[in-house]
């Protein structure tokens, strides 16, 4: 059985494109064209302040990075409700296939059941009887035939028991065929969040692109060389300190994957998003994450700041929209942002929000 999700699309009238007017000059067609006129003219005003119609005002770096970091974590929070959404849709997608495999197995039983009451009513018919069963596989309704509570009492046992079968697989494929249904809606409604997620997230992070373009490649590389760096101690060092094997093994697993390129939406083991990577990493430790930041921290048990160990999970931001992955001394590995690979960060570079050691 395959789900269908209809889509229902209706034409949009482009709020600037031209009205036909039809006949003279009447004077509500001059007052029609007369906002139209004042409307475009206020159109154009604020585009020229919005500075796509005139030059750009001039900022300096530090506002410059303000913007920038405003931009990456509001792209941040539209990543981690991406990957909300995409857990859902892709979790939806396995129910459902799921479901129609089981349909189709009942429908073969189904199928198997009603040409053994077939045979059994030829041979009734042939004798001159005119059997429930027949009137089953004759009705435009078996399912409402099924349901008078007659039909069994009229049978033989061995009739009654094909006839009470038969009802249960009708029954039980419809059920599943409703449950389908269901699915599929809700995948179409998780694949239509995924859709404006994702929009969210490249528009926010093409306007911190153009903003770093106004930047000069010295004032761009002051900037990555203040988020953190690449390298640090042994990863050997602080995987020892770890409070437990698998800690320890998520730590090792970070310390791999340094250098990697941040994408968002990405798990790995190329390229990181900043859950993408924690997940990753206590995956190796044999502890399955949930997908986002809002799902991470509650997995596990909380641990205040002063507790940190490292393989704990650090949060940040008042939405919680960033992690990364304690490795002691005050600093963690995380996924920053586009255009900066997993590297190491003092963990107070950012608004602390709470940690969690899942282990």
């Amino acid at each position: 059985m395959t789900a269908t999700v209809a889509s229902h699309r209706r034409t949009r009238h482009h709020p600037l494109a031209p009205l036909a007017l039809t006949g003279g000059t009447a004077p509500g067609a001059r007052t029609a064209r007369t906002a139209a006129t004042l409307a475009l003219a206020g159109a154009a005003t604020v585009t020229a302040f919005d500075g796509t119609g005139q030059a750009a005002p001039e900022l300096t770096p530090a506002q410059v990075q303000d913007r920038v970091e405003t931009l990456y974590q509001e792209a941040e929070v539209a990543t981690q409700k991406y990957n909300g959404a995409k857990e859902q849709a892709d979790a939806a997608r396995e129910e459902l296939g799921e479901l129609q495999d089981e349909a189709a197995r009942r429908t073969r039983k189904l199928n198997s059941a009603k040409a053994g009451l077939g045979t059994m009513a030829a041979g009734q018919y042939r004798s001159g009887g005119v059997d429930p069963t027949v009137r089953l596989l004759l009705a435009a309704d078996p399912q409402r035939y099924l349901d008078g509570a007659t039909v069994l009492e009229r049978a033989g046992s061995h009739q009654a028991n094909a006839v009470a079968g038969y009802a249960r697989r009708l029954g039980s494929i419809r059920q599943v065929r409703e449950r389908a249904e269901e699915t599929a809606e809700r995948m179409a409604d998780t694949e239509a969040a995924l859709k404006k997620h994702r929009v969210t997230v490249v528009r926010k992070l093409d306007s911190a692109e153009r903003l770093l373009d106004r930047l000069t490649e010295e004032q761009r590389q002051r900037m990555a060389s203040e988020e953190g760096s690449g390298a640090d101690t042994s990863g050997e060092e602080a995987a020892a300190q770890a409070p437990n094997p698998r800690a320890a093994q998520a730590v090792s697993y970070a310390y791999t994957a340094l250098g990697k390129p941040y994408v968002w939406g990405a798990t790995g083991p190329s390229a990181y998003d900043c859950s993408g990577l924690t997940q990753a990493a206590w995956q190796a430790g044999g502890i399955s994450l949930p997908r986002t930041t809002y799902t991470q921290i509650n997995a596990g048990s909380r641990v205040d700041r002063s507790q940190l160990a490292p393989g704990d999970l650090v949060f940040f931001n008042s939405g919680i929209s960033h992690v990364g992955l304690y490795i002691g001394d005050g600093k963690m590995i995380h996924a920053p942002h586009p255009g900066a690979p997993v590297r190491i960060a003092p963990i107070d570079q950012m608004p602390f929000a709470g940690a969690t050691r899942p282990a």
